[in-house]
């Protein structure tokens, strides 16, 4: 049985309407009727209600719904560090945006025969380099961890 003729029948068996169901899970009664047609599914965190408001396993809900099983395991996999991800995502827009700065103000030392310093009193590969260094560790950190889930 699909989770769709599933959730019907045990929402049946108990008298309850769409809209009661929809109350006891906190979700509009739009959102039962598009998971008992079929037309959409729920997350995780409404199965796992469900599950408990029924008295069923969620193995029960699920196990012969393939499509299903296959949007649960979708939506549950979660960035293992999301946050880490943003922070190196971030160390790269720095080192654009720095680059970006460096290389109008060489256009204005160029260009306009200005004099405008970049971070004078440093040796001269730090100003030189730092925007690549931050866009290359920002890059490849922020790479590595997209892919990371948490199992």
């Amino acid at each position: 049985m699909i989770f769709s003729e599933r959730l019907k029948q045990e929402r049946e068996k108990r008298g309850w309407s769409q809209t009661e169901l929809a109350e006891k899970i906190q979700v509009s009664r739009q959102a039962v009727s598009k998971w008992e047609t079929g037309k959409n599914y729920p997350s995780i965190e409404v199965i796992i209600d469900l599950s408990d408001l029924f008295g069923i396993t969620i193995d029960e809900l699920l196990r012969s719904d393939e499509e299903l099983k296959a949007k649960v395991i979708q939506d549950s996999k979660q960035l293992a560090y999301p946050k880490w991800k943003v922070f190196f995502d971030s160390v790269f827009l720095l080192g654009a945006l720095m680059l970006v700065v460096k290389l109008g103000i060489l256009a204005l030392n160029h260009f306009a025969g200005t004099n405008i310093t970049i971070l004078e009193g440093l040796p001269k590969a730090v100003p030189n380099f730092l925007p690549l260094a931050l866009m290359l560790i920002g890059g490849i950190a922020s790479d590595q961890l997209k892919n990371k889930y948490v199992d």
